[in-house]
């Protein structure tokens, strides 16, 4: 570890924290990470690795195993809730030579960078946390405490080391509900990403290797679905649609196999205070349109070990990151809601505006991140 940089704390072990410890690993520089939950379980079934963020792990040398692990994704489709073609969008004419599109379940991906990080302790997090004399006091519920030079917050949304520094912040909601599951069944198509549009809800697949992802969205009031009968409601909800979807519906095993929460996100510009950093959804939950939250975690990961590698000068190395992230972030946060209110419309207008536009607009919501983070 190089003598300039001392101890690094990363409160949070998701896709953040994770990728943040192998990339300053790579460097050469250690960081501490601990995990409020007692075991590994990553929540969401499924994830969209997109080009953007199959560069970083390659950069982080694990791209070939996720590579290995998912299912390669060559076309991102909009169809009616019968099946019917709305938009097909050919990806590599807009990612080109950035990287592969790779369809994972999240277990996998979090395998791969955990073998690429440093330890972490499960069960632990950050009771009360000050900062004095360039250093940060942290405490932890397990009755133990340290002295960094610098604490990074990769907690997630409801993040509390956010809190700490900033006190409690709002949540938008998004006005969506969504039901996340994997189903060991194979889409029509393998390649593909697919939208079934209905009115005021979707059905959403990706293939992950060895089955496929769904995510089911309703647009309604926020509500608590209870785990018991979960499975049956989801199919009354969806009873209208063809196709796939009674497939993937009838594949679904019990209850308990389906994750349903809110959509959330936050716009907050303020990442950091002293030295102390917000990184991944705890600095900019997005809404998931664009399917780009892992993505800008694991590009965060990345620019954060680049400005960290060599510096004295931790603050001014956090001041540059913000700086540096926050347009990026700022443009997938504004677009996701974007996409959000077309999936929103009535169906008529929106169809005929997927199939005269739909892939014009993709290829525009999506080119400025064909660029380097």
């Amino acid at each position: 570890m190089p003598r300039h940089l001392g101890r690094i704390l990363i409160a949070g072990g998701g896709i953040a924290g994770l990728s943040l410890s192998a990339a300053l690993h790579q460097r050469g520089i250690d960081a501490e990470i601990v995990e409020r939950n007692a075991r590994w379980e990553p929540v969401g079934g499924g994830i969209a690795v997109q080009p953007n963020a199959m560069r970083v792990l390659h950069k982080l040398g694990i791209g070939a195993i996720i590579e290995h692990a998912g299912a390669v994704v060559h076309r991102w489709q909009f169809l009616d809730d019968q099946g019917g073609m709305l938009c097909d969008v050919e990806l590599k004419a807009l990612w080109g030579q950035v990287g592969s599109f790779i369809g994972i379940e999240r277990t996998r991906l979090h395998e791969a960078l955990k073998s690429a990080a440093g330890p972490c302790r499960l069960g632990t997090w950050i009771t009360s946390l000050h900062q004095h004399d360039e250093r940060v006091s942290v405490v932890f519920n397990v009755g133990s405490s340290g002295e960094y030079d610098l604490v990074v917050g990769a907690d997630g949304i409801h993040s509390a080391v956010r809190e700490f520094l900033f006190g409690k912040c709002a949540l938008n909601y998004g006005g969506q509900m969504v039901w996340r599951s994997l189903a060991p069944v194979s889409p029509p198509r393998s390649d593909s990403i697919q939208f079934w549009l209905g009115d005021g809800c979707f059905f959403g697949f990706c293939p992950v290797g060895n089955g496929t992802y769904g995510f089911a969205n309703v647009t309604a009031a926020r509500f608590r679905d209870s785990e018991h009968g979960r499975l049956q409601r989801l199919r009354r909800r969806f009873a209208g649609f063809g196709g796939f979807v009674q497939d993937y519906l009838a594949a679904l095993p019990s209850d308990d196999a389906i994750h349903c929460g809110p959509i959330e996100w936050l716009q907050f510009e303020r990442w950091h205070r002293g030295r102390v950093v917000l990184i991944g959804d705890a600095a900019h939950a997005s809404s998931p349109m664009m399917g780009q939250g892992g993505s800008m975690a694991l590009e965060d990961a990345l620019v954060m070990a680049e400005l960290l590698h060599g510096t004295r000068q931790v603050q001014t190395a956090m001041e540059a990151f913000v700086a540096r992230r926050l347009p990026r972030v700022g443009w997938v946060q504004h677009h996701s809601r974007a996409a959000g209110e077309m999936f929103g419309a009535p169906s008529a207008v929106r169809n005929l505006a997927l199939r005269q536009n739909g892939e014009a607009t993709f290829y525009q919501r999506f080119r400025p991140l064909t660029n380097p983070p």
